[in-house]
């Protein structure tokens, strides 16, 4: 006769929340796909236990283009205004939907403002709304060419 032996392993631990993103960054700009994006992105911080970054990237205009108008002082305006939807909206769900999340402005373009964010808060996906502009499917959007870029996992929201 053989004798069998039982082997015994370690239980095996299932662990929750541990794979995911611990870093989410969303581009916001103000546009109703924008915003959308900032909601998806919220409920992805949320489950996965991840901080929240929303960026908005301060658009960076020639001298030229901004004579007469006070463009810096304009941008600050938007970026202040939303901060403020955005404090409003986390005001609303306190306590319904526990997110950590900061909010940071970069300058530039719409694509390199996001990609520094991305580098210097360490990302591990990037959230924005689709393009609302119809100039962008003929040179490609900021998610187009973030998706090319390939650094990060990259989630478009119409």
């Amino acid at each position: 006769m053989t004798e069998q032996h039982e082997q015994h392993s370690p239980a095996h631990r299932f662990e929750r929340g541990t794979d995911g993103p611990k870093v989410i960054v969303v581009g916001v700009d103000g546009s109703d796909s924008s915003m959308r994006a900032a909601a998806y992105a919220a409920g992805l911080a949320r489950r996965q236990h991840a901080l929240l970054a929303v960026v908005y990237v301060q658009p960076v205009l020639a001298a030229g283009a901004a004579l007469g108008a006070p463009v810096a002082e304009t941008t600050d305006e938007i970026a202040e205004d939303l901060v403020a939807q955005i404090r409003e909206a986390a005001e609303r769900l306190k306590g319904m939907f526990e997110v950590r999340w900061e909010f940071h402005t970069f300058r530039g373009d719409p694509y390199n403002g996001l990609v520094t964010a991305a580098d210097e808060l360490k990302a591990d996906a990037v959230v924005v709304g689709a393009s609302e502009q119809a100039g962008h499917r003929i040179i490609g959007s900021v998610a187009v060419r973030l998706v090319k870029t390939g650094r990060w996992p990259v989630t478009v929201v119409p």
